[in-house]
């Protein structure tokens, strides 16, 4: 086949050029697995404002959310407000083969949707737990770590699905029904203590870092118009990996690496596992919720112990 083709009208070029030196992939390898896994991948973006992490040749990765100008015009769009750069972000939303193809064209790696549909900012679909290791400490504990969230849920009478971040870490999504979005990051929070008290030598929702010693960080802050890496994209790393979905009862049998874009399809098959493992939107426990609204922001807390730090520096320096 030649470096240049056609698919549902989108040109496709210089197919045969590699993504990086270290990708271990071509253009072409993006491509076809994006095109073979669509079915699984599209139903995860529908409707959802779509950030994409995009790796130009001879530049580093980097993040695209507004939908350039020279986008063709039958990628449908959704206007919504950055409060951090107060000003309308035109988001794509990737509704479809043709969409999808074009991102792969323009060498759209990773893929992250927000947690909310177009038309439906006021719902949140899911709580996300993103379990992060500390640096240097193999991926044992972070099955311990999603080991701890599954007992948590288990307690709180809910279910969640689990799948391998393709990077280092795993993300834990439990669809919930309509609540607001205050009792959504309310009740992710509660559910993140709940866990950390179950082995506090092995996690933490210590937001800053050096407050962590070590442990395993539950992040707890992926809500509201929040981004998480759909399940089925790959990552801008080394390799290619792509964000699986596992089993809890498969969690200790496997590596973030054992999923890459080569060997992805063939591990699937047939099978769509993150919606067969999915469970049905569930309402939020009230105690849960009124746990959490006692927790304070970790952003918020963050900051405020940043500057409260920042004072006491410069009054041991003064």
């Amino acid at each position: 086949m030649s470096a240049d083709e056609e698919r549902d009208g989108v040109s496709l070029t210089n197919l045969d050029q590699p993504l990086s030196p270290d990708a271990d992939a071509t253009k072409r390898d993006l491509v076809d697995y994006l095109d073979a896994v669509r079915h699984r991948l599209l139903p995860e973006l529908n409707d959802r404002p779509l950030s994409v992490i995009r790796m130009l040749r001879g530049q580093k990765p980097f993040m695209q959310k507004n939908l350039p100008k020279y986008a063709p015009d039958w990628i449908e769009t959704v206007p919504v407000w950055a409060e951090a750069s107060k000003r309308e972000v035109s988001y794509a939303l990737c509704n479809n083969r043709r969409t999808l193809l074009w991102f792969a064209n323009q060498r759209a790696i990773e893929y992250h949707p927000t947690l909310v549909r177009a038309g439906q900012f006021d719902h949140v679909t899911h709580m996300i737990i993103d379990i992060d290791p500390p640096e240097g400490r193999d991926f044992a504990v972070v099955v311990g770590a999603a080991r701890l969230v599954h007992r948590a849920l288990d307690d709180a009478g809910l279910g969640g699905a689990v799948k391998t971040s393709g990077a280092k870490g795993m993300h834990i999504f439990i669809p919930v029904t309509p609540a607001s979005h205050d009792d959504v990051a309310a009740a992710t929070r509660a559910l993140a203590a709940r866990a950390e008290r179950l082995d506090p030598d092995l996690a933490t929702t210590a937001y800053i870092r050096d407050d962590r010693q070590g442990k395993v960080f539950l992040d707890s802050t992926r809500s509201g118009g929040a981004t998480v890496i759909a399940a089925y994209s790959p990552r801008a790393r080394p390799g290619t990996p792509v964000s699986f979905p596992v089993a809890w009862d498969q969690l200790d049998d496997i590596t973030p690496a054992d999923f890459h874009i080569r060997n992805a399809l063939e591990l699937l098959g047939a099978a769509d596992p993150w919606t067969e493992r999915m469970p049905q939107p569930q309402d939020l426990p009230a105690d849960l919720v009124a746990e959490g609204h006692d927790i304070p922001v970790a952003r918020v807390q963050a900051m405020h112990e940043g500057k409260r730090r920042a004072r006491e520096r410069r009054q041991q320096g003064g």
